[in-house]
């Protein structure tokens, strides 16, 4: 089976500067985390808050899955963290 997303809950985290969310594959849950710098590709940012940055998540979404799912089939680990890099590669 592939990495599919079915849970849509992500979380903000301003610690570690980034936002978490989850996949799975099978029966395994693949945790992700989208750097916050990586958001501000993404999309026009006026200030780091909590609800900006979701919002930037939210409409971006699909590309960030698409990051996601690509960085996986890369290395089939339980964690990955996605950078600026990732979604500007498409």
């Amino acid at each position: 089976m592939a990495l599919n997303f079915p849970n849509p809950v992500r979380s903000f985290d301003a610690g570690r500067s980034c936002i978490s969310f989850w996949g799975s594959d099978t029966s395994l849950e693949i945790a992700f985390q989208i750097e916050v710098d990586a958001l501000r590709t993404l999309g026009a940012v006026t200030g780091d808050g909590e609800a900006q940055m979701l919002a930037i998540f939210d409409s971006h979404r699909d590309a960030i899955l698409n990051a996601a799912a690509t960085a996986y089939g890369r290395r089939k680990g339980a964690y990955h963290r996605i950078t600026a890099a990732d979604v500007s590669k498409g």
